[in-house]
Protein backbone atom coordinates (compact mmCIF):
# COMPACT_ATOMS: atom_id res chain seq x y z
CA UNK A 1 0.00 0.00 0.00
CA UNK A 2 3.02 2.58 0.53
CA UNK A 3 4.52 1.98 -2.26
CA UNK A 4 1.33 2.48 -4.50
CA UNK A 5 0.38 5.59 -1.96
CA UNK A 6 4.20 6.79 -2.67
CA UNK A 7 3.13 6.32 -6.68
CA UNK A 8 0.20 8.16 -6.46
CA UNK A 9 1.60 11.45 -4.57
CA UNK A 10 4.36 11.34 -7.86
CA UNK A 11 1.67 11.26 -10.06
CA UNK A 12 -0.53 14.12 -8.16
CA UNK A 13 2.87 16.45 -8.17
CA UNK A 14 3.00 15.88 -12.24
CA UNK A 15 0.11 16.25 -12.87
CA UNK A 16 0.33 19.78 -11.36
CA UNK A 17 3.46 19.97 -13.02
CA UNK A 18 2.06 19.88 -16.10
CA UNK A 19 -1.17 21.65 -15.99
CA UNK A 20 1.46 24.63 -14.85
CA UNK A 21 2.89 24.25 -18.30
CA UNK A 22 -0.39 24.26 -19.92
CA UNK A 23 -1.68 27.36 -18.21
CA UNK A 24 1.58 29.17 -19.33
CA UNK A 25 1.42 27.74 -22.87
CA UNK A 26 4.21 25.71 -22.88
CA UNK A 27 2.48 23.14 -23.85
CA UNK A 28 -0.65 21.91 -25.67
CA UNK A 29 -3.13 22.17 -23.57
CA UNK A 30 -5.52 19.98 -26.11
CA UNK A 31 -2.98 17.42 -26.83
CA UNK A 32 -4.32 13.80 -26.83
CA UNK A 33 -1.40 11.09 -26.40
CA UNK A 34 -1.44 7.96 -28.57
CA UNK A 35 -2.39 4.77 -26.80
CA UNK A 36 -0.78 2.31 -24.82
CA UNK A 37 -0.13 -1.19 -24.80
CA UNK A 38 -0.80 -3.05 -21.53
CA UNK A 39 1.26 -5.59 -20.72
CA UNK A 40 0.37 -7.70 -17.67
CA UNK A 41 3.71 -9.40 -16.40
CA UNK A 42 1.96 -11.46 -13.71
CA UNK A 43 3.45 -14.74 -14.28
CA UNK A 44 5.45 -13.62 -17.01
CA UNK A 45 9.70 -14.02 -17.07
CA UNK A 46 11.15 -10.60 -18.21
CA UNK A 47 11.87 -12.37 -21.39
CA UNK A 48 8.45 -13.02 -21.90
CA UNK A 49 7.50 -9.55 -21.37
CA UNK A 50 10.68 -8.33 -23.53
CA UNK A 51 9.38 -11.03 -26.31
CA UNK A 52 5.70 -9.05 -26.25
CA UNK A 53 7.25 -5.58 -26.90
CA UNK A 54 9.79 -6.93 -29.46
CA UNK A 55 7.45 -8.09 -31.90
CA UNK A 56 5.51 -4.92 -31.65
CA UNK A 57 8.85 -3.61 -32.59
CA UNK A 58 9.51 -5.76 -35.10
CA UNK A 59 6.30 -5.45 -36.53
CA UNK A 60 6.63 -1.58 -36.45
CA UNK A 61 10.13 -1.31 -38.10
CA UNK A 62 8.92 -3.19 -41.10
CA UNK A 63 6.69 -0.30 -42.26
CA UNK A 64 8.83 2.06 -40.83
CA UNK A 65 13.32 0.95 -41.30
CA UNK A 66 15.03 4.26 -41.53
CA UNK A 67 14.34 5.70 -38.51
CA UNK A 68 15.50 4.01 -35.16
CA UNK A 69 12.64 2.49 -32.54
CA UNK A 70 11.33 4.72 -30.06
CA UNK A 71 10.29 2.88 -26.94
CA UNK A 72 7.75 4.54 -24.56
CA UNK A 73 7.98 2.14 -21.25
CA UNK A 74 5.90 2.91 -18.09
CA UNK A 75 4.38 1.48 -14.92
CA UNK A 76 4.33 1.64 -11.68
CA UNK A 77 7.15 0.96 -9.17
CA UNK A 78 7.83 -3.18 -8.68
CA UNK A 79 6.57 -4.13 -12.16
CA UNK A 80 9.85 -4.60 -13.83
CA UNK A 81 10.37 -1.69 -15.67
CA UNK A 82 13.89 -1.50 -14.95
CA UNK A 83 14.58 -5.10 -15.89
CA UNK A 84 12.78 -4.60 -19.25
CA UNK A 85 14.20 -1.70 -20.27
CA UNK A 86 18.11 -3.62 -19.96
CA UNK A 87 17.04 -6.37 -21.80
CA UNK A 88 15.34 -4.24 -24.20
CA UNK A 89 18.64 -2.74 -24.76
CA UNK A 90 20.43 -5.73 -24.93
CA UNK A 91 18.44 -6.77 -27.97
CA UNK A 92 17.80 -3.48 -29.97
CA UNK A 93 21.94 -3.38 -29.57
CA UNK A 94 22.45 -6.35 -31.83
CA UNK A 95 21.10 -4.58 -34.30
CA UNK A 96 21.30 -0.50 -33.93
CA UNK A 97 22.60 2.01 -30.88
CA UNK A 98 20.59 2.43 -27.98
CA UNK A 99 20.09 5.18 -26.07
CA UNK A 100 18.25 4.73 -22.68
CA UNK A 101 17.10 8.58 -22.12
CA UNK A 102 16.41 10.08 -19.36
CA UNK A 103 15.15 13.92 -18.57
CA UNK A 104 16.82 13.89 -15.69
CA UNK A 105 20.37 15.49 -16.53
CA UNK A 106 17.86 18.15 -18.58
CA UNK A 107 16.34 19.29 -15.39
CA UNK A 108 19.75 19.38 -13.49
CA UNK A 109 21.39 21.56 -16.73
CA UNK A 110 18.12 23.88 -15.89
CA UNK A 111 18.75 24.47 -12.72
CA UNK A 112 22.46 24.67 -12.37
CA UNK A 113 22.00 27.87 -15.10
CA UNK A 114 18.85 29.43 -12.60
CA UNK A 115 21.71 28.84 -10.04
CA UNK A 116 24.30 30.35 -11.79
CA UNK A 117 21.92 33.09 -12.80
CA UNK A 118 20.96 33.72 -8.79
CA UNK A 119 24.85 33.55 -8.45
CA UNK A 120 25.14 36.66 -10.93
CA UNK A 121 22.76 38.42 -9.81
CA UNK A 122 23.77 38.17 -5.95
CA UNK A 123 27.57 37.58 -5.64
CA UNK A 124 28.03 38.68 -2.57
CA UNK A 125 25.93 35.62 -1.18
CA UNK A 126 24.83 31.80 -1.94
CA UNK A 127 21.30 32.11 -1.03
CA UNK A 128 18.80 30.07 -4.25
CA UNK A 129 15.62 32.76 -4.96
CA UNK A 130 12.82 30.77 -6.75
CA UNK A 131 10.82 33.40 -6.83
CA UNK A 132 12.92 36.01 -8.69
CA UNK A 133 14.80 33.26 -10.61
CA UNK A 134 12.21 30.93 -11.84
CA UNK A 135 10.13 33.58 -14.08
CA UNK A 136 8.42 32.68 -17.49
CA UNK A 137 11.09 35.26 -18.57
CA UNK A 138 13.98 33.29 -17.51
CA UNK A 139 13.00 29.80 -17.67
CA UNK A 140 12.21 30.89 -21.59
CA UNK A 141 16.39 32.45 -21.54
CA UNK A 142 17.74 29.21 -20.10
CA UNK A 143 15.98 26.92 -22.47
CA UNK A 144 17.65 28.60 -24.89
CA UNK A 145 20.92 28.11 -23.55
CA UNK A 146 20.55 24.27 -23.88
CA UNK A 147 20.82 22.75 -27.77
CA UNK A 148 20.94 18.91 -28.10
CA UNK A 149 22.60 17.43 -31.33
CA UNK A 150 26.10 16.52 -32.15
CA UNK A 151 29.68 17.37 -30.76
CA UNK A 152 32.83 15.65 -30.95
CA UNK A 153 31.09 13.13 -33.43
CA UNK A 154 27.99 12.14 -30.86
CA UNK A 155 24.60 13.39 -29.67
CA UNK A 156 24.91 15.64 -26.48
CA UNK A 157 23.20 18.01 -24.47
CA UNK A 158 25.25 21.48 -24.64
CA UNK A 159 25.07 24.71 -22.29
CA UNK A 160 26.36 27.83 -23.33
CA UNK A 161 25.30 30.88 -21.29
CA UNK A 162 25.72 32.82 -18.43
CA UNK A 163 29.43 32.00 -18.42
CA UNK A 164 28.75 28.17 -19.20
CA UNK A 165 30.08 26.13 -22.28
CA UNK A 166 29.68 22.57 -21.02
CA UNK A 167 28.69 19.40 -22.42
CA UNK A 168 26.64 17.41 -20.24
CA UNK A 169 28.09 13.99 -20.83
CA UNK A 170 31.29 15.80 -19.13
CA UNK A 171 29.83 17.15 -16.32
CA UNK A 172 27.15 14.39 -15.57
CA UNK A 173 28.47 13.41 -12.66
CA UNK A 174 30.35 15.96 -11.28
CA UNK A 175 29.14 20.38 -11.58
CA UNK A 176 25.14 18.79 -12.47
CA UNK A 177 25.64 17.03 -9.18
CA UNK A 178 27.15 19.66 -7.25
CA UNK A 179 25.02 20.68 -3.90
CA UNK A 180 23.75 23.90 -5.63
CA UNK A 181 22.08 21.88 -8.40
CA UNK A 182 21.08 18.72 -6.33
CA UNK A 183 19.63 20.77 -3.13
CA UNK A 184 17.65 23.05 -5.96
CA UNK A 185 16.47 20.92 -8.96
CA UNK A 186 12.87 19.86 -6.98
CA UNK A 187 11.95 23.80 -7.11
CA UNK A 188 13.12 23.98 -10.42
CA UNK A 189 11.14 20.75 -11.56
CA UNK A 190 7.84 22.05 -10.44
CA UNK A 191 7.86 24.26 -12.69
CA UNK A 192 9.80 23.38 -15.93
CA UNK A 193 8.27 20.07 -16.57
CA UNK A 194 6.55 21.42 -20.24
CA UNK A 195 10.03 22.81 -21.06
CA UNK A 196 12.05 19.91 -20.29
CA UNK A 197 9.25 17.62 -22.05
CA UNK A 198 9.47 19.71 -25.15
CA UNK A 199 13.49 19.66 -25.03
CA UNK A 200 13.38 15.67 -24.71
CA UNK A 201 10.78 15.48 -27.21
CA UNK A 202 12.95 17.16 -29.98
CA UNK A 203 15.96 15.58 -29.03
CA UNK A 204 14.41 12.26 -29.09
CA UNK A 205 13.37 12.77 -32.82
CA UNK A 206 16.58 13.64 -33.73
CA UNK A 207 18.27 10.53 -32.62
CA UNK A 208 15.47 8.56 -34.18
CA UNK A 209 16.10 10.40 -37.61
CA UNK A 210 20.05 9.56 -37.02
CA UNK A 211 19.02 5.62 -36.75
CA UNK A 212 19.66 5.62 -33.04
CA UNK A 213 16.47 3.33 -30.84
CA UNK A 214 15.57 5.20 -27.78
CA UNK A 215 14.10 3.60 -25.11
CA UNK A 216 12.40 5.99 -23.02
CA UNK A 217 11.30 4.93 -19.31
CA UNK A 218 9.18 7.46 -16.72
CA UNK A 219 5.58 8.49 -15.71
CA UNK A 220 2.78 8.66 -18.23
CA UNK A 221 2.47 12.60 -17.72
CA UNK A 222 5.97 13.24 -18.71
CA UNK A 223 6.43 11.03 -21.71
CA UNK A 224 2.85 11.27 -23.60
CA UNK A 225 4.22 14.28 -26.04
CA UNK A 226 7.29 11.97 -27.46
CA UNK A 227 5.10 11.07 -30.40
CA UNK A 228 5.57 6.89 -31.18
CA UNK A 229 3.33 4.08 -31.52
CA UNK A 230 5.35 1.86 -29.67
CA UNK A 231 4.27 2.52 -25.75
CA UNK A 232 3.81 0.31 -23.60
CA UNK A 233 2.24 0.05 -19.24
CA UNK A 234 3.56 -2.58 -17.63
CA UNK A 235 0.66 -3.92 -14.55
CA UNK A 236 0.25 -6.27 -12.49
CA UNK A 237 -3.32 -7.13 -11.81
CA UNK A 238 -2.45 -8.78 -8.32
CA UNK A 239 -0.96 -5.20 -7.34
CA UNK A 240 -0.53 -6.93 -3.90
CA UNK A 241 2.67 -8.70 -5.20
CA UNK A 242 4.32 -5.58 -5.99
CA UNK A 243 5.00 -4.53 -2.37
CA UNK A 244 5.79 -8.37 -1.88
CA UNK A 245 7.77 -8.37 -5.00
CA UNK A 246 9.71 -5.24 -3.55
CA UNK A 247 9.94 -6.72 0.02
CA UNK A 248 11.23 -9.81 -1.71
CA UNK A 249 14.03 -7.50 -3.66
CA UNK A 250 14.92 -5.73 -0.31
CA UNK A 251 15.90 -8.90 1.92
CA UNK A 252 17.96 -10.93 -0.96
CA UNK A 253 19.98 -7.41 -1.24
CA UNK A 254 20.61 -7.56 2.64
CA UNK A 255 21.32 -11.20 2.52
CA UNK A 256 24.08 -10.97 -0.33
CA UNK A 257 25.76 -7.95 1.05
CA UNK A 258 26.56 -10.41 4.38
CA UNK A 259 27.69 -13.81 2.36
CA UNK A 260 30.62 -14.65 0.42
CA UNK A 261 31.17 -16.36 -2.79
CA UNK A 262 29.85 -20.22 -3.16
CA UNK A 263 28.58 -20.70 0.44
CA UNK A 264 25.89 -23.72 1.19
CA UNK A 265 22.60 -23.16 0.88
CA UNK A 266 21.84 -23.64 4.62
CA UNK A 267 24.12 -20.41 5.08
CA UNK A 268 22.13 -18.58 2.74
CA UNK A 269 18.78 -19.79 4.44
CA UNK A 270 20.31 -18.52 7.86
CA UNK A 271 21.66 -15.00 6.07
CA UNK A 272 17.90 -14.57 4.43
CA UNK A 273 15.89 -15.49 8.30
CA UNK A 274 18.26 -13.22 9.70
CA UNK A 275 17.70 -10.79 7.42
CA UNK A 276 13.62 -11.13 7.60
CA UNK A 277 13.89 -10.76 11.64
CA UNK A 278 15.67 -7.27 11.03
CA UNK A 279 13.35 -5.88 8.52
CA UNK A 280 10.22 -7.42 10.79
CA UNK A 281 11.48 -5.75 13.96
CA UNK A 282 11.96 -2.94 11.60
CA UNK A 283 8.54 -2.26 11.13
CA UNK A 284 7.64 -2.46 14.27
Amino acid sequence: DAILQRDQEDGEKLDAGIEYAKKKGVIDPDFVPEPYVQIDVLGKSPDNVVDEIMSRVNEQNKANSDSGSVIVLCGLSGTGKGTTVAKLSEKLAAENKVVCWSNGNIFRSVTLLAATWCELEHPDNDIFNPEKALTPENLASFMKMLSFGKYNGKFDTKISGLGLDLLVSEVQNTILKSPKVSTNIPTVAEVTQGEVINFAAEAIKLMSKDGISILLEGREQTVNYVLTPLRFTLVLSDESLIGKRRAAQRLMAAALNALGVEVPDDVVKDALDQELSKMLENEK
